[in-house]
């Protein structure tokens, strides 16, 4: 299967495990919440992960998962102001800058298309520098749905022009390409590397790429081989070859 680049006009990309590395959430929420949430109230770190990691599982695709104001209430805790704490693990994944380069260089519009909530947004564009690099930048929290609804990819068309059929999303979440391709969104992107603490995670159903430096065609060339886009040792069923 070939990548055609003169067949896309938009690009669409999640900013978190996507273009950013996802340690930092991992880490935030999984580890600094948990110790602050149990000093706090006194108990231990075990029976505060227990108890969190309930309470964020039963927010999981609504957009009160990324909400920082809801978290920050529920919690009793400063969510924006903890973030800041651990600012320092906010990292760009590698190649990302010089993917979005030839993007904007070859004349397609780039958005950031993010579940994000606005605080956190503005925390880590600030820490990465890469706002100049897109066209736009769109929250969920300004749709009113998250990217896990299909109708979310309606709604995000009043706010950015583009064709399905001619516009590619890369995304580190299969449910979210899932929904963009019950909307007709075309060409569709696993990242498979979402965190630089992890291992990579082949999709079976999407192609897969560590780095969009795979997504890169050679000099004087506007396609790519897709299945060239795999990570070594990988095919697309997440089977290693």
């Amino acid at each position: 299967m070939i990548l055609n680049w003169t067949d896309i006009d938009t690009v669409l990309l999640d900013m978190d495990g996507t273009l950013l590395d996802r340690h930092f959430d991992d880490h935030f929420w999984m580890e600094h919440v948990p110790r602050i949430y149990a000093g706090k109230n006194r108990i231990t770190l075990e029976a505060a992960k227990k108890k969190l990691f309930r309470l964020f599982n039963s927010q999981e695709k609504t957009l009160n998962w990324t909400d920082l104001d809801y978290w920050s209430s529920r919690l009793g805790l400063d969510i924006p102001l903890l973030k800041r704490d651990v600012e320092h693990l906010i990292s760009v994944h590698p190649f990302v800058s010089e993917f979005l380069l030839f993007v904007r260089k070859n004349g397609k519009a780039v958005y950031l298309v993010t579940n994000a909530h606005g605080k956190t947004l503005e925390l880590k564009i600030r820490k990465t520098r890469l706002g100049p690099y897109f066209s736009g930048i769109v929250s969920a929290h300004d749709i009113g749905l998250p990217k896990e609804d299909e109708a979310f990819w309606g709604k995000l068309r009043k706010r950015i022009p583009y064709h399905p059929l001619r516009t590619l999303l890369g995304e580190d979440s299969e449910t979210n390409l899932k929904t963009a391709a019950a909307y007709g969104i075309r060409h569709l992107v696993f990242v498979s590397k979402a965190s630089s603490m992890l291992p990579p995670k082949a999709s079976r159903d999407f192609v897969s790429i560590h780095y969009f430096n795979r997504l890169i065609p050679p000099p004087g060339a506007m396609e790519v081989s897709l299945s060239d886009c795999l990570p070594d040792g990988w095919t697309n069923s997440g089977v290693p070859r």
